[in-house]
C-alpha cells in the first residue's frame, strides 16, 4: 500500500469531500459554461468551495480539473491551456487545504469513445499524461480518475496517472443497472484495476448514496485494496428550470455506517451533495 494511502487510513475511515459543480453554479458559474476555466478567472471562488470542505472535516478535498484534459477543454477553445489550469487548480486546492487536509486531483473522461471511434488511444495517452503531469506540477497529493464509464479508457488514464509516481484513485460509475453505461461491473473493474497497479479503488456519481451500498460490497468482494464511494444527494430533479437533489445531509448520512460495514475506506459526495452534507457525515462517524 502506498504509504500517503497507508497513512490516511490508519485512523479508520477517511472523509473526502462533496460536490464541486454544482457549488460553483451557487456561486454563480453558468450551466454550459467550463468550469476549469475557473481557476484562471476567478480562483477566488475556487478557493472558496475548496475552503468551505476543510471546514466541514474533509480529510481530502479534490480539485476544479475534472474536464481538464485537451480533448475536453477544446470544446472552448482552451486547449492550449491544459498546463495552466490543471497547475492552478491543484495550487488552489493545496493553499485552500494547509496542513489540514490532502489534494487528490480529479481526472474525468474525456467524453469521447474508443469504441465509437472518436478518439485514439494514443490521443488518450497524450491527454491524460500532459494533465497528470501538471496536476503534479501544481503540488496534487494523489490523482483520482473519477465517472469512468469504459474500461479502456480508465485503464489508459491509470497508466498516465501512475507515470506520476503519485498514490492513483479509480473509480467507474455503476449507474445502468449495477453497471456503467459501457456494461462494465464492479467486480470486473475491481479485478482489472487492482492487477493494474491501482492504489484505491471505487465509483462515484450516477446514483444516491443507498445505491452504493450493493456496488460497494461487490467491489469488496474483487479486491483486497481501499474503496472510494462518493454518492450523489439521490437523482437530480428539474424543478422550475433548476436542477434540485432532495436527500438532505442527514438522510445522506444515515447510509455511511452501511456503507461502511460494505467495506467503504473512502467516503464523500458527488453531485448535489455539500459541505454541509460532508460536515454531519463527520458527525455520524465521530460519535
Amino acid at each position: 500500500m502506498h504509504p500517503v494511502i497507508k497513512q490516511l487510513l490508519a485512523t479508520g475511515s477517511v472523509i473526502t469531500d462533496g460536490a464541486w459543480g454544482t457549488q460553483l453554479q451557487a456561486r454563480g458559474l453558468p450551466v454550459g459554461a467550463c468550469p476549469d476555466e475557473w481557476n484562471l478567472t476567478q480562483p477566488g471562488k475556487v478557493e472558496e468551495v475548496a475552503a468551505a470542505y476543510v471546514a466541514a472535516g474533509s480529510r481530502i478535498i479534490l480539485t476544479n480539473t475534472f474536464g481538464a484534459n485537451r480533448i475536453r477543454l477544446a470544446e472552448f477553445n482552451l486547449a492550449d491551456k491544459v498546463a495552466e489550469i490543471n497547475r492552478r487548480g491543484a495550487a488552489i486546492s493545496k493553499k485552500a487545504a494547509g496542513n489540514k487536509a490532502l489534494v487528490f486531483a480529479s481526472v474525468g473522461p474525456t467524453g469521447k469513445m474508443l469504441v465509437a471511434g472518436d478518439v485514439t488511444e494514443d490521443e488518450l495517452r497524450v491527454a491524460f499524461t500532459e494533465q497528470a503531469q501538471a496536476l503534479k506540477a501544481g503540488g496534487a497529493d494523489a490523482l483520482v480518475i473519477e465517472t469512468m464509464a469504459e474500461l479502456e479508457e480508465a485503464q489508459i488514464a491509470l497508466d498516465a496517472a501512475k507515470s506520476t509516481g503519485l498514490p492513483v484513485v479509480v473509480c467507474m460509475t455503476f449507474d445502468t443497472g449495477g453497471r456503467t453505461m459501457m456494461g462494465v461491473a464492479p467486480d470486473q473493474a475491481a479485478k482489472q484495476f487492482t492487477s493494474a497497479g491501482a492504489d484505491v479503488i471505487g465509483s462515484n456519481c450516477g446514483n444516491g448514496i443507498a445505491a452504493f451500498i450493493p456496488i460497494c460490497r461487490e467491489l469488496r468482494t474483487a479486491t483486497d485494496l481501499p474503496i472510494w464511494i462518493k454518492a450523489n444527494a439521490g437523482q437530480p430533479e428539474y424543478v422550475d428550470g433548476k436542477v434540485i437533489y432532495r436527500i438532505t445531509p442527514e438522510e445522506f448520512a444515515g447510509h455511511v455506517p452501511a456503507l461502511r460495514a460494505a467495506g467503504a475506506n473512502f467516503i464523500g459526495g458527488c453531485c448535489g451533495t455539500s459541505p454541509e452534507h460532508l460536515r454531519v457525515v463527520v458527525q455520524q462517524l465521530t460519535r
